[in-house]
């Protein structure tokens, strides 16, 4: 039973990328779409979180240029919305 939850909570989150894909079909490359997905991916897992993607957008991407590539895991979204955060020296916009 708790299978079937977890898959209609996923299915559910995905419904609307699968609703707007033929939207989105004059994209431009098929290069895009990978790049789509992991924007998508952030988006939702932000939304997943309850955390605002504005802000966590906000506080990743001026930094993120500059940012050593061993460190590009410690931006996810469930790290940065962590309380450990701070301790980790992730950049953080105010609540």
């Amino acid at each position: 039973m708790v299978a079937e939850f977890v898959s209609n909570l996923a299915e559910n989150s995905m419904r609307p990328v699968a609703l707007g894909r033929k939207n989105w079909t004059h994209i431009g490359s098929p290069r895009a779409g990978p790049k789509i997905a992991a924007i998508l991916s952030v988006v939702e897992s932000c939304r997943r979180l309850k955390i605002s993607v504005r802000d966590y957008l906000a506080a990743i991407l001026p930094g993120l240029a500059d940012l050593p590539i061993k460190r590009l895991s410690s931006l996810t979204p469930s790290i940065w919305a962590s309380p450990d955060a701070k301790d980790l020296h992730i950049s953080r916009l105010p609540s």
